[in-house]
């Protein structure tokens, strides 16, 4: 698929104001992938943090939004087993900790988030939301393309996704003041649910939820 990077910078323009301290994309015009972000540094100011991030042999990239609050004990817990870190970013730590554990790596986050994870070597879009919804997340799917960003200005600035009204989360939203996941007010955009992830690739889109307050009470 053809890479729009007009298009991208676009989209990241619209979330300025979420990130007014850096931007950043990555493009992979042969597999058809484009990664864009606006960064609000607050963990570690250095360009290190810089988004995309890449791991050492740039198969694997992240853009990530939120806070991770167990960033170190992740990060120490990853060295002891020989894992070297390039920044102090809680970033690379959930970068980190996904080649260690692959789509897993979620259940060991604490904090509030939305993340992408490219994977090159699995052809694959990892996106994960944290457990209460705190960060947002949406995507639609249109013809075969996939796009996702933080707020749903952000994916209409892209030209082939249509902005047409869905009427019945506008009922939902007239009557409860709330438009429930996954839908969102415009038909063909969803919202990734508090506690899902969602795999992308070549087969498609699968939705499943990683986390549930009643499990997570049972457990307890």
């Amino acid at each position: 698929l053809d890479v729009d990077e007009t298009a991208l910078w676009r989209m990241t323009d619209a979330l300025a104001h979420r990130g007014p301290d850096d931007r950043g994309t990555f493009l992979d015009p042969e597999r058809g992938v484009a990664l864009g972000q606006r960064r609000l540094s607050i963990i570690d100011l250095s360009p290190g943090g810089h988004q995309p991030m890449a791991n050492d042999d740039r198969t694997v990239w992240i853009v990530f939004n939120g806070e991770i609050y167990n960033h170190e004990k992740i990060r120490r817990g990853l060295e002891k087993d020989g894992v070297r870190f390039r920044t102090r970013c809680d970033t690379e730590a959930i970068l980190r900790l996904y080649e260690a554990r692959g789509l897993e790596c979620v259940r060991e986050l604490e904090g509030m988030f939305a993340f992408a994870i490219w994977d090159a070597r699995r052809n694959s879009l990892f996106l994960a939301r944290d457990r209460i919804g705190i960060k947002p997340l949406y995507w639609a799917d249109v013809g075969g393309r996939f796009f996702f960003a933080s707020e749903v200005r952000a994916l209409l600035e892209h030209p082939a996704v249509p902005r047409e009204l869905d009427p019945e989360s506008l009922y939902h939203h007239l009557s409860f003041l709330s438009t429930p996941a996954p839908a969102t007010m415009f038909a063909g955009i969803s919202k990734l649910a508090p506690g899902h992830r969602a795999m992308v690739d070549p087969r498609g889109v699968r939705i499943e939820r990683w986390w549930d307050a009643l499990d997570a009470l049972r457990l307890s």
